[in-house]
């Protein structure tokens, strides 16, 4: 082995994901949401939410299960150790918000708004999301699994240690994203429509890069011709 160097193979860093256990929780049984609520160990369930304000509110040790989200108002709102299951609506503003230790499970959620906002050890698994809005967030510790994300924009985000395991991803826009120890190689599809420069820090793989050869291609301004 004279004369020989060894390659260096840096690894990606793994996803830690978030571990909830709530306790045993009460039933919601109020009115409805309220700017700078304070909910503790509550369950919310079935419950029509939509157009409701809830800005600024804190969700500890919550589960919020097939409520109803149709433009509800969650601007900074902070969710931790919590968990919300089946829920759906579209125009959900969250802009701001804080979401540590949270799983989501199953969403259908459209035009949701995530601008600005910091997601850290969060699990979303199954369900579909149409035209997410993660433009300036921050993302940590981020696992995507099985869901379908159509048009995600995460223009101007940090993304670390972020993976999309067996999702389905088409439009996405990564443009003046920064990425670190984002893993793309088991996504079932990958279709990205602006943002392959802000691709250093990913990991993709052989097909997709074949796949994605293309848009490569434009955004260095190489005509490929047969």
């Amino acid at each position: 082995m004279g004369g020989m160097t060894r390659k260096t193979v840096k690894r990606v860093a793994g996803v830690r994901k978030p571990e909830v256990r709530l306790p045993p929780l009460a039933v919601y049984e109020g009115p409805g949401l309220d700017p700078d609520g304070d909910y503790d160990g509550l369950e919310f369930t079935d419950l029509d939410l939509a157009g409701q304000d809830g800005a600024g509110a804190r969700f500890l040790d919550c589960a919020v299960r097939g409520c109803a989200l149709d433009e509800t108002r969650l601007r900074s709102a902070r969710f931790v150790d919590s968990v919300l299951e089946g829920v759906r609506g579209v125009g959900t503003d969250l802009a701001g918000a804080q979401l540590r230790d949270v799983e989501f499970g199953v969403a259908r959620l459209g035009g949701t708004q995530l601008h600005g906002a910091v997601l850290e050890r969060v699990w979303v698994r199954g369900g579909k999301i149409d035209y997410l809005n993660l433009r300036t967030a921050e993302l940590r510790d981020v696992l995507f699994e099985g869901c379908v994300l159509s048009e995600p924009d995460f223009g101007g985000a940090t993304l670390e240690r972020v993976e999309f395991r067996d999702c389905v991803v088409t439009g996405a826009d990564f443009g003046r994203a920064k990425l670190k120890d984002v893993d793309l190689r088991t996504a079932q599809r990958l279709d990205i429509v602006r943002g392959v420069d802000a691709l250093a820090g990913a990991v993709i793989s052989t097909g997709q890069l074949l796949d994605l050869a293309s848009v490569f291609a434009a955004q260095l301004g190489v005509r490929v011709e047969d």
